[in-house]
């Protein structure tokens, strides 16, 4: 697939959350929403980008801005990482990488000397037309959730 670029449409999608419910994205339209990709549930830098993005929570909602989290990882595995660190927003179990393939996320990353497949991590802003506002291709976990309420308002 092509890389996405912000003014595309962002790839349709139904991926369940942490509780099994479907997400859409027809579901979606009409609002501002954030899908941050990243690559393990309770891992130290993830850790620190959902935190993040749970203390700025009360900014998000008093601005209509809709906050997912999307891994690979299984819904049981995000309802855990959820309860752990009191995470206000959902979890995209994108167990079929779909979804990831989709944006452009999951592909061969490097760590320790070592290569294997996984997402990057990298968030989209989606406006209330489904088009991909702004991408982040790098991003810093613990000062992210700022960066992201600054880009809204822009």
């Amino acid at each position: 697939m092509a890389k996405l670029k912000e003014g595309d449409k962002a790839p349709d999608f139904a991926v369940p959350d942490q509780e099994g419910n479907i997400v859409r994205s027809k579901d979606l339209r009409g609002k501002k929403y954030a899908l941050y990709f990243y690559p393990k549930d309770d891992t130290p830098g993830c850790t620190k980008e959902a935190c993040s993005f749970r203390d700025s929570w009360a900014k998000f909602k008093r601005r209509g801005i809709e906050v997912f989290g999307v891994s690979l990882d299984s819904e049981k595995s995000h309802q855990k990482f959820i309860n752990k660190f009191s995470l206000p927003f959902r979890l995209l179990a994108d167990t079929d990488k779909k979804l990831s393939e989709s944006f452009g996320t999951y592909g061969e990353k490097k760590f320790m000397g070592r290569t294997y497949m996984g997402n990057h991590r990298m968030t989209f802003l989606i406006d209330e037309k489904g088009k991909v506002k702004k991408i982040f291709e790098k991003v810093k976990p613990e000062d992210h959730a700022e960066e992201v309420l600054a880009a809204f308002s822009e």
